[in-house]
């Protein structure tokens, strides 16, 4: 959007939303519900690699400002929402940024990611104007898994909580209320599918069961590796071909559709796909056969009592890959489809609820 109709009143409030990617970062400013105002800012991909996070979070804010001043009266911002990072496991909800949140961004022990840029942006900015609060929520680490989802075979290793928290509970919420029906309801399951997959568990109100997408559990996608054999990863680990940074970016970043062939563009593949590349073809078939089978493994964790499985993410808008998860799954519950990711509109939406004063804000210690 370029040219902004603004509302005829004195005072306006203005909402801003915040996604950092790997060389972008998207916003959004909101008046009540509605978007007045939507941009990818784009970042020196070098200056943006020869900055700690700290440092880059702060070149971030500044272009971002640089880029509103044009825009909006920037006394306007009073609340930013921005999406969550790699925190310690903590519950569903809305967080004001404070000064151990963004200690634990920048020093995560989970890892590096743009995720954690989030929050760090929203503050940096929220401290130049006057009244100004950063929030996030629903962050990646929301953790809400039942005690027995966690264990493995192996004491020392245990499953964790780490996926699209924001999307999966902004997408199912707004299905509980098409149906005039709270989230807390409903059991549902929620396949987030776009360059990343995770697929949740959501039972009355909370995610009790997931996929852990971030160090490749569940099925393999566009970029990460999915669950592998235990045996052949072991061996590939002591191979002395490849160093543990380097296993970690396979199964992480470098794993999937992108180890057969070296793209993870979205729209790149949807090209191949419907030019009929074979390989193409075969790995979608593939991922979707992995999708509908972990979908079908999470009907145990709700006693086969679903009252929807929804898809959701950039790649559900693909008919024809779609349809390849629907002909298995579409047995086990009503299956609904909601394509595209929605983080922006979910964090203007929990912002208005601040706004309103409905939201319970939490404290993150």
């Amino acid at each position: 959007m370029s040219t902004i109709l603004w509302p005829q009143i004195m005072e306006r409030t203005f909402i801003l939303t915040i996604k950092p990617e790997k060389d972008l970062t998207r916003i959004g400013i909101f008046y009540n519900a509605n978007a007045v105002f939507l941009k990818s800012v784009k970042h020196n991909s070098i200056e943006l690699s020869e900055s700690n996070i700290e440092n880059e979070a702060a070149v971030r804010a500044n272009a971002i400002l640089d880029e509103l001043k044009t825009e909006v009266q920037i006394t306007d911002i009073k609340i930013i929402m921005a999406r969550g990072g790699l925190l310690k496991p903590i519950p569903s909800g809305i967080y004001e940024v404070n000064e151990k949140l963004e200690h634990d961004l920048i020093h995560s022990e989970i890892g590096i990611h743009p995720v954690n840029l989030g929050g760090l942006i929203a503050a940096s900015i929220a401290r130049q104007i006057q009244d100004c609060r950063a929030f996030i929520v629903d962050p990646v680490v929301v953790d809400e898994m039942n005690d027995i989802a966690r264990f493995t075979g192996l004491p020392m290793l245990h499953r964790s909580s780490i996926f699209h928290a924001l999307n999966q509970k902004a997408v199912a919420r707004r299905h509980a209320r098409a149906l005039l029906k709270n989230y807390e309801e409903l059991n549902l399951i929620v396949a987030q599918i776009g360059e990343g997959i995770s697929i949740g568990a959501h039972c009355k109100g909370k995610v009790i069961d997931v996929n852990q997408d971030f160090d490749g559990e569940g099925p393999f996608s566009l970029r990460s590796a999915g669950t592998l054999p235990a045996g052949d990863l072991v061996r590939l680990c002591f191979s002395g071909k490849y160093s543990e940074s380097q296993i970690m970016e396979m199964l992480r970043d470098k794993g999937g559709i992108f180890a057969y062939i070296g793209t993870k563009d979205i729209y790149t593949l949807q090209k191949r796909l419907a030019e009929g590349d074979p390989q193409v073809k075969q790995l979608f078939e593939a991922m979707a056969y992995q999708i509908s089978k972990y979908i079908g493994s999470l009907s145990p964790v709700l006693y086969g009592k679903i009252d929807a499985i929804i898809l959701t993410g950039n790649l559900v808008s693909d008919r024809w890959f779609v349809n390849l998860i629907i002909e298995r799954i579409k047995n086990l519950a009503p299956v609904y489809i909601h394509a595209g990711e929605d983080i922006i509109e979910a964090l203007a939406q929990n912002g208005l609820m601040v706004q309103k004063g409905e939201a319970k804000i939490l404290e993150y210690n």
